[in-house]
């Protein structure tokens, strides 16, 4: 498939946001209390809001029609992408309350924070999946009905969101040890769930065959004698992009460098030393995250083959 970059943008940004959404929505409970805590997580909800609007807003530019794109909402019943437009709007909701709260000074929405964090944390984790189930539902590309669609796009989320959440509190002085601990985790089971997933594709054939579309036997071969057309059009603009090996098995590497190799590392010293200044790591980390996180999701759709690819 022909990588959209607004659709790379989209995925990447707002899965940031959502991650970043969902733990500070958890961790929030676990404040110490203290001005630093207080503050690093009003930034943290306020960067995921940033995310997330960009990352929403950016999906509108590869539409045909951009103005158009509130009818996607009325097919919620049938569609993952109606779905993941209704929840992207219904996460707004227990935001904006929080922030009228905490302006206000309200003792009815102070009363209802803890209602309204975990509808946050959930909405936005319900909202990547509904993203991840768009290209997983699709069956006539093997790559993105892969089981292991859904398990990366969320892990993703919550690996972007988790290492800005720890670098927002490092910034603070309120990061612990364990938030080290859990980067360490998460990379590593990350890099080997997207390897998983990379032999998986490489080793599944298309579910279909130029002899199977003809209703010929399996054991017949069908060739094709000329091109159908001299002109590119748009499906194989679109559905025809093709990357070589070799490059996809050195964006690979690099991929894995910098959303998995890279934050370890980073976390080590982390959870390692206790009283280390965890705020310059963090940083390295949630940089090098993000752009591993652009070139896994550009390899995700430049290596999608679509079966209609067949035909030419």
């Amino acid at each position: 498939m022909h990588p959209a970059f607004s659709v790379i943008f989209f995925t990447t940004l707002s899965g940031a946001g959502y991650g970043l959404w969902f733990w500070s929505a958890l961790s929030v409970w676990y404040s110490p209390g203290g001005h630093g805590g207080l503050a690093a997580h009003a930034f943290a909800m306020a960067i995921g809001f940033v995310l997330v609007t960009a990352g929403l807003l950016s999906s509108t530019l590869h539409l045909g029609k951009p103005l158009r794109a509130w009818r996607a909402f009325s097919q919620w019943r049938s569609s993952w992408l109606s779905r993941e437009g209704v929840l992207a709007l219904a996460c707004y909701v227990p935001f904006a309350l929080m922030v009228l709260g905490a302006l206000t000074g309200m003792q009815a929405l102070k009363l209802m924070a803890p209602v309204l964090l975990g509808s946050l944390a959930l909405l936005s984790l319900a909202t990547v999946a509904c993203t991840a189930m768009i290209y997983a539902s699709l069956r006539p590309i093997p790559a993105w009905s892969n089981r292991r669609v859904v398990p990366v796009y969320l892990l993703f989320a919550l690996h972007t969101g988790g290492i800005l959440l720890a670098l927002l509190l490092a910034a603070f002085g309120e990061l612990w040890n364990l938030g080290g601990l859990a980067i360490l985790v998460s990379s590593l089971v990350l890099a080997w769930l997207k390897r998983g997933y990379w032999r998986a594709i490489d080793r599944e054939p298309l579910p279909s065959t130029r002899a199977s579309a003809l209703g010929l036997p399996a054991d017949r071969v069908a060739t094709v004698f000329e091109r159908p057309h001299t002109e590119a059009n748009y499906l194989t603009t679109e559905m025809g992009h093709v990357l070589a090996r070799k490059h996809a098995r050195r964006l690979r590497a690099i991929a894995v460098v910098l959303f998995a190799a890279v934050p370890a590392l980073c976390a080590l010293p982390v959870y390692l030393l206790p009283h280390f200044d965890a705020a310059w790591p963090m940083g390295i980390a949630a940089v090098s995250v993000m752009l591993g996180a652009g070139v896994e999701r550009w390899l995700f759709f430049a290596q999608a083959r679509h079966v209609v690819t067949l035909y030419y």
